[in-house]
């Protein structure tokens, strides 16, 4: 694969007019444009594992076809320190019966703060050869190991990399749990921190949350808010916030493990929910809303919430379903700030941004 930049800056001038032109039928403003660096960006990365003069050697497979392997020595796009593990890993389990036996995949996960944690999957339980070779490995490695084979989990080290941002002039460290969600391009993460906390702006009431992840998002917007309350339904992930936002000192955010849909009964008063016992949430004053949503968008209903609140502000992966909120909201909302995040270069994949404001 070539890096070539002026390539990049024609790819990258598509999907800002693709996002123009889903968006031109609601009068928004033009995007401001986050590029990406061409290459080392991608903070993690997963292999499957393939058999081949003798050896496993690390394999991806193309879409259409999940039968023919592609076997790699290096990754480009993904960080130096993932590209520095992968021959070190290979050369572990090539001299490691302990380690290679029934290994199919290695994913990894790093961070711009230089932490990293290697997942190994087995078909086979894992005993205590395994956790000595694995001890071994994460010492010379200076990494965390976590080895995974059918409904078990050990860890060695811990089992989440710590990441640190910077916002607003403040340095935010996050916890990164294996296993769960979090931006792969750090780079530009930094970059839409950025923009939302200044779309956002400094606040006198309060903020509402949906989707919130391990907090990404929330550290530093709830710092421009009186307080705020986040929802999140994974469960680690929620464990992730919840430490990120102690170990930070942010303590005016409740978090609550509800989805968006559930929390739109609960402020509609539908129904009652046990996970909030004790939390008034009529003494609440959300004048902002800031939801990131899986790729399929915010539900209807969930759309219709989000109208209640003066400034929408929407971090988006699939611009078009963004297109299709906004299309719903358009009569009582326009969109005042637009932003293009180039979370994965070389494929068609985006994050956007937009700020929603009553009209």
């Amino acid at each position: 694969m070539t890096f070539d930049s002026q390539a990049y800056a024609v790819q990258l001038e598509e999907k800002v007019t693709r996002l123009r032109d889903l968006l031109a039928p609601f009068g928004a403003p033009e995007p401001v444009v986050f590029d990406s660096p061409l290459k080392n960006f991608r903070l993690r990365a997963e292999f499957r594992l393939w058999r081949e003069g003798g050896d496993r050697h690390y394999a991806m497979f193309a879409q259409d076809d999940k039968r023919t392997p592609i076997l790699i020595e290096e990754f480009p796009i993904a960080s130096l320190r993932i590209n520095e593990l992968m021959p070190q890993l290979k050369a572990a389990w090539q001299a490691s019966a302990a380690l290679s036996h029934k290994l199919f995949q290695v994913e990894f996960l790093t961070t711009l703060a230089g932490d990293a944690m290697i997942t190994l999957c087995y078909h086979r339980p894992l005993d205590e050869h395994w956790h000595t070779a694995a001890s071994k490995l994460a010492a010379d490695l200076n990494v965390s190991i976590i080895g995974r084979s059918k409904g078990k989990r050990e860890v060695i080290g811990q089992d989440y990399v710590v990441e640190h941002f910077e916002v607003g002039g403040r340095t935010f460290s996050y916890r990164q749990p294996e296993g769960a969600f979090t931006q792969p391009n750090g780079t530009v993460n930094q970059k839409m921190l950025n923009w939302a906390y200044d779309a956002l702006g400094d606040r006198t009431d309060d903020l509402l949350e949906l989707y919130c992840g391990n907090g990404n998002f929330t550290l530093p917007l709830a710092t421009r808010a009186r307080k705020a309350l986040a929802t999140e339904i994974s469960k680690s992930s929620v464990n992730a916030a919840l430490s990120n936002l102690s170990e930070n000192a942010v303590d005016n955010v409740t978090l609550v493990r509800l989805s968006a849909e559930e929390l739109t009964e609960a402020l509609n008063e539908v129904r009652p929910f046990r996970r909030l016992q004790g939390i008034d949430l009529k003494s609440y004053e959300f004048g902002s809303v800031f939801v990131d949503p899986p790729r399929a968008g915010m539900d209807p209903d969930t759309c219709e919430l989000t109208r209640r609140f003066d400034n929408i502000l929407y971090i988006s992966c699939n611009p078009q379903t963004l297109a299709d909120n906004i299309a719903q909201l358009h009569d009582t909302h326009r969109i005042s700030q637009c932003a293009m995040f180039d979370q994965f270069p070389w494929t068609h994949h985006m994050e956007s941004g937009v700020l929603l404001t009553r009209r």
